[in-house]
């Protein structure tokens, strides 16, 4: 299992697209490409834009179909962070 630690590469607001694509790209993919579950962790992130999330997890939903989610764990997700990746998942999976 990896850990992910959003914090440290995005400061108390994730918003960055190519910091969420760098994430997804060299750690995120190298750990689901390897058969590892992926922790998230958003501890001390205040929210997050819906370009992030869907720059961070959307294309794995692509790659991996839309059973990736459950290889992925969201952690300490405040329930605006929690509200973003729950219209980014719901998004991707009806758009497939």
């Amino acid at each position: 299992m990896s850990t992910v630690k959003i914090f440290p590469l995005t400061g108390t607001f994730a918003e960055n697209k190519d910091t969420a694509k760098i994430i997804r790209l060299d750690q995120i993919i190298p750990a689901l490409s390897k058969g590892d579950s992926v922790i998230l962790d958003f501890e001390k992130i205040d929210g997050v834009t819906q370009s992030f999330m869907h720059v961070l997890i959307s294309d794995l939903i692509r790659l991996y179909g839309p059973g990736v989610i459950d290889k992925i764990s969201f952690k300490a997700c405040n329930e605006t962070v929690q509200k973003i990746v729950t219209i980014v998942i719901n998004y991707m999976q009806e758009s497939l």
